[in-house]
């Protein structure tokens, strides 16, 4: 998928995160300093038993160790996952909202994380670098929003519903999180995920699963319109730009000489955009129910055309 057709805010987290990464590969010393103060070091560590603060925490590695990551590995499988499902949950969310989300999932991780760090004994400086907590937060709420949405893995190389991938993994990161002792922040992915459930649970957005994409998908036709300078001018004044809501029309009821049905007649006549006939309802529907199963990339041009057409 090119770019401009991913979702704004995903494309650029994309593009930062290896942007750092190859900075970081190029310029050893830049490299050092990053992870000196932008990794996530923990408050206090547990030195047998006796709590120490810990000096080289800072208060903005909360959001900077997330723009860091250990190999070539490390940033493929977070950027992927990020690729593949955070272009669907932006699209759903909104750019605000999931920029949001994005970085309170991501910072719910690193809190989970050194607030599990305090009960680990002789991790004096254990630093934790990666996006892998704000992924696993995206991974959560696709398999809330789209519980039933089929993915498939390449091992096994079988479908499985999204529901069952994403509680698969939570139990698996459980596990691992307290029978092992490898160098991976399961705590951290634990937590991104915990944050993502108690943020959806929140906002209250389990039912935009079935309403489809947000006004992106239907905007992005023009985005190849615009240059790069363009599009990052315009996204970034869609972040501050809030638009109040539009206030109702009232229309008279039957106790002023005139039925209801009379009335929603004559607002129907005065409207700028026409009723659409049964048909013709029941074909956008069907285009977006397409869209929400497949993706808008998936329509033909003459369903691009139907579901744009301005009347």
């Amino acid at each position: 998928m090119p770019m401009q057709n991913i979702p704004p805010i995903t494309r650029y987290l994309i593009i930062a995160n290896v942007a750092v990464f190859f900075i970081c590969l190029l310029f050893p010393p830049v490299h050092y300093f990053l992870i000196k103060e932008g990794a996530l070091y923990p408050v206090f560590y547990n030195n047998y038993g006796s709590l120490h603060f810990n000096l080289d925490f800072k208060l903005w590695q909360l959001v900077t160790y997330m723009f860091l990551h250990a190999d070539f590995s490390h940033i493929f499988f977070n950027m992927f996952s990020l690729w593949m499902f955070g272009r669907i949950i932006e699209q759903t969310l909104g750019t605000k909202r999931f920029l949001a989300y994005y970085f309170i999932c991501g910072i719910g991780a690193g809190l989970c994380q050194i607030i599990m760090q305090i009960f680990t004994e002789n991790l004096p400086n254990a630093a934790t670098i990666g996006a892998s907590g704000a992924c696993y937060g995206i991974l959560l709420a696709f398999g809330l929003l789209y519980p039933n949405q089929k993915i498939y893995l390449i091992i096994p190389p079988i479908p499985i519903k999204a529901k069952w991938f994403v509680i698969g993994y939570a139990i698996l990161e459980a596990y691992l999180a307290f029978n092992t002792d490898s160098n991976i922040a399961h705590f951290a992915h634990l937590g991104g995920m915990l944050f993502g459930l108690l943020c959806l649970y929140n906002w209250r957005l389990w039912p935009l699963s079935k309403y489809g994409f947000d006004r992106w998908d239907r905007m992005y036709v023009e985005e190849k319109k615009l240059n790069m300078f363009q599009r990052l001018w315009r996204d970034f004044k869609g972040l501050f730009h809030f638009r109040r809501r539009p206030k109702m029309k009232v229309y008279k009821s039957s106790q002023y000489g005139r039925s209801a049905s009379q009335s929603a007649q004559d607002a129907a006549a005065n409207s700028p955009t026409p009723p659409r006939s049964p048909e013709e309802q029941a074909r956008i529907d069907a285009i977006l129910e397409k869209v929400r199963r497949s993706g808008y990339a998936s329509l033909t041009a003459d369903e691009k055309r139907i579901l744009f057409k301005q009347k």
